[in-house]
């Protein structure tokens, strides 16, 4: 009932607020149309103006029993969607969203159909909407190779002139390899052969090009040539649906074939990428040698795909590492580290997690994943619930929000959670006849024996030798798993309990393990010292000169065609990219983590939380568990550089001021004077943003900063205006300045509000235990945010080596303003911009967690920010999420 409450209000707020855009912005109240928003690069390539949230949902609302409302939606998508929009979109995206979408909508459709209630009016609307998607999806398979070019225009396809697509030369793994389940159902749907047969030919292509030691594919992969770009293989993102869509083909189509080649992967998974509880990147020629220090959030749909294999031990192993990590942080951090810290700090909704949970459940009968559950339910509600839906996190480290509520959230996260926890006479209809595609979307298995059109031909054997333990523990029956040992899960995850808070792998691969005393392993980036001879010689081996600087610093660089081998030279890059990582994390190491504005009065109860940027110098709200909370008030002059004129209306608040003209530190004291309890500073930089701008640091003045003791925190516009709009509607704002966003059951202790503000399950005669629960939990997490982090957010452009990377003393900088080299030093605010980084270095153990954490850039990116995209302001638009309250005006610029 909950889960069905949560989509209700998720569902209803994008159909009200956003439809027909393409996705709810839930934030701002507002549909997100591409071109309207200022781009996000890649992220932005799902986005086709063509409803995709509301078609990617069809099946869910009738796996939840809303046939009433899928009719009623199939019937918009029949009247209002449009395909032939002149608008670039990715293949893979729109495959598996937007066709599978259409697909799931016309398999439910029919099936209701049948039932004789509903749908009687249907004749396939649906599949003739996806087979017209279908053919203008077919241009970007126009290749030598087979291989799909990674975008197409659906109006002018690929290569016309004027579909501004066709150039890109490499693609994704996943993203050629996850067209079979759709194309293949489209094809048996419509007995039109050829959507088949192409994502038939991508995948016989990727197969043949596979590394023929190891077995492994790469992330990257040229369209035209084949040859990998990227060498690095895991299950996470860019490999992760190629697996899937191999074992799920060979269920829905029944092809041997498939099943071959997905046994032939998995025991190189198992044998490479696997270490118990981790699964870590491996190179696909050296295969024991680690590719990465971090894993990445989209492989936490791996055990799932091992329980349908039928390999439950390490699914249950990795599922309970993750969990722990979820534990931690609230969410599941895009990415993190081998020790389990922050390594990307987003978590835009992903359900993949949800996905391995209903999966274990299923093939254990554990109510132990009833539980797990019921905490994914939970810290939905307590963290990401807003007014107009749910919002995706920007940072789990302080639980502040981005304005994004993509369409998977709807699509897969409530389908899988509401499967979870019914039972057989909770749905209309058997599951089982269905297969979940990487979308979840449902294709009916019936297809298999339906205008099977492709013969199946065996091409797997011309590649490889198979026998018949090819096929052991295929799909097993799970009552042969389990037959008298429900402790079989239980056992497994217990010396797991506490691997996530007292454990930390060793560093050391397990090549170097296997080395022995046999040849030295290569030289590490962290061990590495400029005045060793030995060292030196083996820099040289790979191809790696040191130069030293007039400064005193050394530079690297590295010229693979003098190294003495290939080997070396792979070796040499590893050795470089270690270095660059441990370079940015010695300079993180002087940094101070974001903080949180939490908005915690009438309508807004703690459910909006800004990203802030932290002072050097004031109350240190690290060493603050409470924060500093009080209501806000503009002061004059706004910029805070001279005496406060209306002292009477800061005193005892939090002063609201403006970015410019003074040094930070001296609007501090003039507010402090004045008796405000804190201060925020708001950039003036117009449609500045945490999601588009590096955060940053309020440095002093130069001078002794003790005198300061209020906090102070510093908002880019678009957060600020929040608040300032909130001001103009509500006039009376209460904020929490803290390290990170507090729990609500903690804000309103003692205090009557509805129920479901502080959390929907929560009822107020547990309110004790459940604060106990949370004032544990919150404690854990402050201890994890307690270490040096890095405030950088992406730059828009790369650092240009150790010379613009180094930091130096904080005392040391001189002033400066990234608007204005003219203005005159001693009218500038200073500040400290975060730093580009490339990623995290070779964990080291220590006890606790108090290290360093980071948060993502863009190093395998070539997009630049567009610093000039302004949208012009609009007017003020609502929310309703209780009837009737109304909320902040629209912000200005919205990015990644």
């Amino acid at each position: 009932n909950q889960v069905l409450e949560m989509f209700d209000h998720a569902y209803s707020n994008y159909m009200e607020h956003a439809y027909p855009a393409d996705e709810l912005m839930p934030l701002t109240c507002r549909g997100r149309v591409r071109g309207q928003e200022p781009s996000r690069g890649d992220v932005d390539d799902a986005l086709g103006k063509f409803s995709l949230t509301l078609i990617d949902t069809l099946d869910t609302l009738v796996v939840l029993n809303k046939t009433k409302e899928f009719e009623e939606a199939v019937k918009k998508v029949i009247k209002d969607v449009n395909l032939d929009n002149d608008i670039v979109v990715s293949v893979f995206e729109t495959n598996i969203r937007v066709l599978g979408g259409l697909l799931g909508g016309h398999s439910v459709a029919i099936m209701l159909k049948e039932k004789g209630e509903y749908m009687q009016w249907y004749n396939g609307e649906l599949l003739h909407m996806a087979k017209e998607l279908g053919y203008k999806l077919l241009p970007a398979f126009n290749t030598t190779s087979g291989l799909p070019y990674p975008r197409v225009n659906l109006k002018f396809g690929v290569r016309h002139p004027e579909a501004r697509t066709g150039t890109e030369t490499d693609t994704c793994t996943a993203c050629a390899g996850t067209l079979i389940l759709e194309f293949a159902a489209l094809s048996r749907f419509t007995g039109t052969s050829i959507f088949e047969e192409y994502a038939r030919k991508a995948l016989d292509f990727i197969w043949e090009k596979r590394q023929r030691s190891s077995n492994l594919v790469g992330v990257t992969i040229n369209i035209h040539t084949g040859d990998w770009v990227r060498k690095d293989s895991g299950v996470g993102a860019g490999i992760d649906s190629y697996y899937e869509y191999l074992l799920k083909a060979y269920v829905l189509l029944g092809d041997d074939s498939f099943l071959e080649r997905f046994n032939t992967h998995y025991d190189a998974i198992m044998r490479y990428i696997s270490q118990p509880p981790l699964l870590l990147d491996v190179h696909i020629h050296k295969p024991m040698l680690n590719a990465r220090t971090w894993m990445d959030s989209l492989l936490a749909f791996f055990p799932g795909l091992q329980v349908l294999k039928g390999d439950i031990r390490p699914a249950i192993e990795t599922h309970e590492m993750l969990y722990q990590v979820i534990k931690k942080h609230n969410f599941l951090p895009e990415a993190f580290t081998t020790d389990f810290r922050v390594h990307w700090a987003q978590h835009p909704l992903r359900p993949e997690f949800a996905e391995s949970t209903y999966f274990l459940y299923k093939a254990t009968g554990d109510p132990y994943y009833l539980e797990v559950g019921k905490t994914l339910i939970e810290n939905l509600n307590k963290y990401a619930r807003v007014p107009c839906g749910f919002a995706a996190m920007k940072d789990v480290r302080t639980g502040s929000h981005e304005d994004r509520m993509d369409s998977f959230f709807l699509a897969e996260m409530f389908k899988y959670l509401y499967l979870l926890f019914a039972d057989k006479e909770d749905m209309i209809f058997d599951i089982e006849d269905y297969i979940f595609t990487t979308e979840a979307h449902l294709l009916p298995l019936w297809l298999s024996t339906t205008n099977q059109t492709i013969s199946k031909k065996n091409t797997t054997t011309e590649y490889t030798e198979l026998d018949d333990s090819n096929f052991d523990w295929t799909c097993p029956n799970t009552q042969i798993l389990f037959p008298n040992d429900p402790m079989f899960a239980q056992s497994i995850r217990e010396p797991l309990k506490n691997v996530v808070d007292k454990s930390c792998p060793r560093g050391i691969s397990r090549a170097e393990e296997s080395l022995g005393s046999g040849p030295k392993p290569p030289l590490r980036a962290r061990d590495f010292m400029a005045s060793n001879p030995e060292h030196l010689e083996i820099l040289k081996k790979m191809g790696v000169s040191l130069i030293h600087l007039k400064d005193g610093r050394v530079q690297l660089v590295q010229h693979a065609v003098q190294a003495a081998s290939s080997l070396d030279a792979e070796d040499g890059l590893r050795f470089m990219q270690e270095m660059i990582e441990l370079s940015s994390q010695q300079q993180k190491e002087q940094q101070l983590p974001p903080r949180a504005v939490q908005i915690v009065s009438h309508p807004f109860f703690g459910r909006v939380v800004l990203t802030a940027g932290p002072a050097q110098f004031g109350m240190d709200l690290s060493k603050n568990k409470a924060g500093t909370r009080g209501f806000v008030a503009t002061i004059k002059p706004y910029n805070g550089c001279s005496e406060i004129t209306n002292p009477e209306a800061v005193k005892e608040k939090i002063a609201l001021m403006q970015r410019g003209q003074c040094m930070f530190a001296e609007k501090a004291r003039n507010i402090q004077k004045a008796g405000a309890i804190g201060g925020i500073v708001i950039d003036d930089n117009e449609g500045s943003s945490s999601d588009t701008a590096p955060l940053f640091q309020m440095a002093g003045d130069g001078k002794n900063t003790d005198d300061i003791t209020i906090p102070m925190l510093f908002l880019f516009n678009k957060e600020g205006n929040i608040i300032l709009d909130a001001i103009r509607e509500y006039e009376a704002v209460e904020v929490l300045l803290s390290d990170k966003a507090k729990d609500r059951a903690t804000i309103f202790k003692g205090k009557m509000i509805p129920n479901y503000i502080i959390d929907s399950n929560l009822e107020m005669e547990n309110m004790d235990q459940k604060l106990t629960e949370n004032d544990s939990h919150k404690q854990n997490s402050e201890e994890a945010a307690s270490g040096s982090q890095d405030v950088g957010a992406t730059s828009e452009e790369p650092e240009e080596g150790a010379e613009s990377s180094d930091v130096a003393d904080p005392g040391s900088l001189s002033p400066a303003n990234p608007d204005s080299a003219s203005v005159p030093i001693s009218q500038q605010d200073s500040y400290i911009p975060g730093t580009k980084e490339a990623g995290a270095p070779e964990p080291a153990c220590t006890s606790g967690d108090n290290q360093p954490q980071e948060q993502q850039t863009e190093t395998e990116s070539n997009s630049k920010v567009n610093w000039d995209n302004k949208v012009t302001p609009m007017e003020s638009i609502l929310a309703d999420w209780n009837e009737d309250i109304e909320a902040f005006e629209m912000m200005e610029k919205d990015e990644l």
